[in-house]
């Protein structure tokens, strides 16, 4: 793609308050089905390994999963009270809407990102890992250094290890293997860094298909906030898939009401579950890293 200066985004509509405040609110009744449990759970301090993950490992906050955009060209009639000041805002006469010279300035960011997209979605699905990355992070450590030390290990330490040692681990995945072990990090037959990811990233890793939600909100507030909610929710399924998988026994945990089923990927059995799932995952995530490609390139252009 150009790498040249473009001129600032087309208004491509307005929105009248009526219609942009219940836009809003739907959106935010959408997303506060998983928000205020984790508020509430934050505020009596107890912790969730699984529906957690999304607010205390990515940057995006709560209020901003909340806060409603319309994306990059539209303006928000009567929204200058309620936008105006926002990062990447500009308000006007009538309203307020994103700043063209804002889009203008994360074009960096935006390319960056939309060449790691393509890349990835260019490649097969992979699903040869059997989230044996979650297993690599406590490989040789004591139960009581892990990420999840309130979690006892299913198999145990030596367990543990044992699976490790047995399987050939293919982790494609950057911020999943750099929380490898010491010991794990040389058995990994990859080598991915933080400067390649566009070199290594497939559609099958499950990792990849939660950072669809961090590529959309990272391009917050120049796309539709109704994408990244789509990419959130694919990413909370993908998570409890990816805890189901590890080797934490989590035992008496409920996900969304029903009791928690590990996927025992040392067995064969496991193995089949867990190739399926990661096939399912990556279908469903492919139209949303295309709809991220479009908005990238629309932005660029």
């Amino acid at each position: 793609m150009s790498t040249e200066p473009v001129a600032p985004t087309a208004r491509v509509g307005a929105l009248a308050e009526a219609t942009w405040r219940t836009r809003a609110l739907s959106h935010a009744q959408r997303v506060d089905a998983f928000v205020r449990p984790h508020l509430e759970r934050r505020d009596a301090r107890v912790k969730h390994p699984v529906h957690d993950f999304l607010f205390t490992y990515y940057s995006q906050r709560p209020a901003q999963l909340r806060r409603w955009h319309p994306g990059a060209g539209v303006e928000l009639l009567g929204g200058a009270g309620d936008y105006a000041g926002l990062k990447g805002y500009t308000a006007t006469d009538d309203g307020a809407h994103v700043d063209p010279a804002y889009v203008d300035s994360q074009r960096p960011l935006v390319t960056a990102l939309h060449r790691v997209l393509t890349a990835t979605a260019s490649r097969p699905a992979h699903t040869g890992c059997f989230g044996l990355h979650e297993w690599a992070m406590v490989y040789r450590l004591d139960e009581d250094e892990t990420r999840h030390a309130d979690w006892p290990l299913r198999l145990g330490a030596q367990g543990t290890d044992e699976v490790v040692e047995s399987h050939r681990i293919a982790c494609s995945h950057f911020d999943a293997f750099r929380f490898f072990t010491a010991p794990a990090r040389p058995l990994n037959t990859l080598s991915p860094g933080r400067d390649d990811r566009a070199a290594f990233e497939q559609p099958g890793c499950l990792h990849a298909g939660m950072d669809l939600y961090k590529h959309a909100f990272r391009l917050s507030p120049m796309i539709a906030s109704d994408l990244v909610a789509d990419c959130f929710e694919l990413a909370r399924e993908i998570r409890v898939l990816d805890m189901r998988a590890a080797p934490y026994d989590l035992t008496g945990l409920e996900i969304d009401g029903e009791p928690f089923a590990p996927v025992r990927i040392e067995t064969a059995e496991g193995k089949r579950v867990y190739a399926a799932a990661q096939a399912e995952f990556a279908e469903r995530g492919a139209p949303l890293r295309a709809r991220l490609i479009q908005e990238c390139e629309r932005l660029l252009r």
